[in-house]
């Protein structure tokens, strides 16, 4: 059962990646001060073209969309991609919902 549910989880991990990824911008605490993962800021740059696009998608959950302009303008149009793209792996995997994909099999070659 268990081999199962990680075979279903690796051959949807894109789909798991956005869904948690999305998840995880919802519940942060954007105002607090965080860690950056931004190769471009940890070099000491102040202007990085992609910082703030996560507290933006943030802003832009919480229906704060002035917030989420004021961030980084391209925030909305993140998310509703993000959101595009969820639709479109969900819809593919019920459309082929074929459980037997799902499953390694090995051959002997005899």
């Amino acid at each position: 059962m268990a081999n199962k549910i990680l075979n279903f989880i690796w051959f949807n991990l894109e789909l798991f990646f956005w869904i948690i990824a999305l998840i995880l911008l919802f519940v942060i605490e954007p105002d607090q001060v965080h860690f950056t993962l931004c190769p471009i800021s940890n070099l000491g740059f102040d202007f990085c073209p992609g910082c703030g696009l996560g507290r933006s998608i943030h802003y832009a959950m919480w229906l704060d969309f002035k917030a989420s302009f004021n961030l980084h303008p391209v925030g909305i149009f993140g998310l509703i991609i993000i959101l595009h793209r969820i639709f479109i792996l969900t819809v593919k995997l019920i459309k082929t919902n074929n459980h037997e994909h799902y499953t390694f099999t090995t051959h002997s070659g005899r």
